[in-house]
């Protein structure tokens, strides 16, 4: 734990004996043989599951990635490699099956992945695609090949988030390619065989977590660190919109771009080494303070990701282990970033250490205020990906990701979703991406002004760190706000 300023508030009661406490040994994850007959969806699948039967996920959890192809294609071999990536990573060909229990995981034999094939656009990229996933009749994957002639060609993926996350596109990727090869060449792939399939994650983390009511269990232990952590936590941390919210979301988002120069990106990698946090912690203070300056208050709740693969055997597998954390911070005493970054450091390392819960047990636990047009715990996200970029390999083919493809929808108010640059020798190249908003709440120029006064005020911060975040920090602040 860090040393607290003095002018930190204590943590919440209980949070520093749950973090005392070793966490107790991960059982072995391995194949089960033979399988249940019924195995249940993880958390996080049934949350989404949950989603799709109320009718109000549309297409926001649609996970497309768009891969533009220059040179020969072979489509017969396309089409195989894709059967061969889903007959390798189960989740692929997972349906949803339901009894009396409730869903469960089913899943299918290997079959052939159908890749649809149309025109490409003259210009743009082509829409996504509009129709939601039957969960309980068909697999989680479509394809889609978009072809102009025979060297220009655009393939999209689209995977309902059920089953697959961003983490799971670089072992997909890297499947596709060495599946496409050989497939070139008239032989099946020689991929080694995978040690665990997600089924066999689901059982295994059911085991790892056990049950709340087990007082020295995984589960209670780490329920009572977010009980204690988000205890009288506000049902809202937003800043102002530009319209109310309504009864329910629509899903519609847009999104603007974010950039932090390479002299701040430096300037912010400096800090946290100094104070010894993370790029990201340093992102998060910056961003709590923003919020604080925008109004939303003092206590603020914003949500991030986290891999959610602490076993080594899930590095290489499709599946969506994606877990959310409720990072809360105080930015009450008009602290400065010093001040600030260390009650962010102290909070988001003992959300870290318990992580495992999933998200959808934290929410059931803590019990917030609901409303149907508003993501419970937290409203605003930040995302910083800081990991190299999955790249994919087509033999004979040059191949270089859309980015304009992806765009499903707004899952949140507003959400940061950055990822760090670097020069070829390692040095820092700036940090980019972009500020995603729910078309319900905001209009474009509002996403633009928020996104500007980010870089704005990080780069203040940066430069004043011994200054309290409330007051002007650059001439054009106060009119800025």
């Amino acid at each position: 734990m860090p040393s607290r300023a003095p002018s930190d508030p204590p943590p919440p009661a209980g949070l520093r004996t749950a973090l005392d406490r070793p966490p107790p040994a991960r059982p072995p994850l391995r194949a089960v043989r033979p399988r249940p007959a019924r195995v249940p969806l993880s958390p996080a699948q049934r949350r989404l599951w949950l989603l799709e039967r109320l009718g109000g996920a549309g297409t926001a959890y649609h996970l497309p990635v768009g891969l533009r192809l220059a040179g020969p294609l072979d489509r017969e071999a396309l089409a195989a490699a894709l059967g061969d990536v889903a007959e390798r990573h189960e989740s692929l060909r997972t349906v949803v099956a339901e009894d009396a229990d409730g869903p469960y995981q089913l899943v299918r034999e290997p079959a052939p992945v159908p890749l649809a094939v149309a025109p490409l656009p003259r210009t743009g990229s082509p829409a996504p695609d509009p129709e939601p996933f039957d969960l309980a009749g068909e697999p989680p994957l479509r394809a889609r090949l978009f072809t102009d002639g025979d060297r220009d060609h655009l393939l999209v993926l689209t995977f309902h988030h059920i089953a697959a996350d961003g983490w799971s596109m670089l072992p997909l990727l890297g499947d596709l390619g060495d599946a496409y090869a050989a497939r070139r060449t008239g032989r099946a792939p020689g991929l080694t065989p995978l040690p665990v399939q997600y089924a066999d994650y689901a059982l295994w983390q059911r085991e790892l977590l056990g049950t709340p009511d087990a007082p020295t269990g995984r589960a209670a232990r780490q329920l009572a660190h977010w009980q204690a952590a988000l205890d009288g936590a506000p049902a809202e941390s937003a800043p102002p919109a530009d319209r109310p919210r309504p009864d329910r979301p629509s899903g519609r988002g847009g999104a603007v771009p974010v950039t932090v120069p390479a002299a701040v990106h430096r300037a912010l990698l400096e800090r946290a080494a100094a104070g010894g946090a993370s790029p990201f912690m340093v992102l998060h203070a910056a961003l709590a303070a923003l919020l604080s300056r925008l109004g939303a208050g003092d206590d603020l709740v914003v949500g991030t990701p986290v891999a959610g693969r602490p076993d080594e055997a899930l590095a290489g597998l499709v599946g969506f282990f994606v877990n959310t954390l409720a990072l809360r911070t105080d930015t009450s005493g008009d602290p400065d970033l010093t001040t600030l970054l260390a009650r962010v450091r102290e909070a988001d390392l003992a959300a870290l250490a318990h992580q495992e819960l999933p998200f959808e047990q934290v929410v059931s636990a803590v019990s917030p205020p609901r409303h149907p047009a508003r993501h419970p715990l937290f409203q605003v996200m930040l995302a910083l990906d800081n990991t190299p970029a999955p790249r994919a390999t087509l033999d004979g083919l040059t191949v270089r990701r859309d980015t304009a493809t992806g765009r499903t929808g707004a899952k949140f108010d507003l959400t940061w979703d950055l990822a760090e640059r670097h020069t070829a020798d390692g040095a820092p190249a700036g940090i980019s991406g972009e500020l995603e908003y729910s078309e319900d709440l905001f209009d474009q120029a509002t996403a633009e002004r928020y996104a500007a006064q980010f870089t704005t005020l990080l780069t203040a911060l940066l430069d004043r760190p011994d200054t309290p975040f409330t007051r002007p920090l650059y001439p054009s602040d106060a009119a800025d706000e």
